[in-house]
């Protein structure tokens, strides 16, 4: 069985923004590691009708892009993703599939399936998949940045505290921190 890790960007006061990141090469090498590293990748819908207007082009060579974020491109491409959604039924974006039905059932299928994992990606799905004790580790990349608004993580709470262990801290030239947690269970 596969491990479910959540991984995000989000700055010291908690925002998951997407926009209030550093995207620069160091970051998306990191992010492309994680990708290569797992089996699948796992999002909510608005979060692949965020890529999906932006990366099949990069990966098409639609749009300028540097080396990087090509890389990154063309290896979601090529990646399976997995969508979890209530209101959207079709996802013609290569390698891309609906997930549907039970929630817990489909993951614990997922990760099953996976032995190399399963990246969620998603700061909403995976308050809802906390909750149902599915996430394992997390990845979160922590900008050196004080947004001032949200969205927040996990801004709807959590039934009760998470216990982590840390498994490793790692600085970045841009001041950002990626730290890796395992759920202490």
């Amino acid at each position: 069985m596969g491990l479910l890790t959540f991984t995000l960007n989000v700055t010291l006061d908690g925002c998951v923004d997407h926009q209030e990141g550093i995207a620069d090469d160091e970051t998306h090498a990191l992010f492309t590691r994680l990708m290569d590293e797992s089996g699948a990748m796992l999002w909510g819908r608005v979060t692949y009708e965020m890529m999906e207007v932006h990366w099949p082009a990069v990966a098409r060579g639609d749009v300028e892009a540097p080396p990087a974020l090509r890389e990154w491109a063309a290896k979601l491409e090529a990646k399976p993703k997995y969508v979890v959604s209530s209101t959207r039924k079709d996802f013609p974006w290569t390698n891309s599939h609906h997930v549907a039905g039970d929630l817990r059932a489909e993951v614990q299928k997922l990760k099953d399936a996976n032995p190399a994992g399963v990246l969620l990606c998603s700061g909403n799905l995976a308050a809802e998949l906390d909750r149902l004790d599915l996430i394992d580790e997390y990845q979160l990349l922590v900008h050196p940045r004080i947004a001032g608004h949200g969205p927040t993580l996990y801004q709807g709470g959590l039934p009760g505290t998470r216990e982590l262990e840390l498994l490793s801290a790692q600085p970045l030239r841009n001041g950002a921190v990626a730290l890796h947690y395992r759920r202490a269970r």
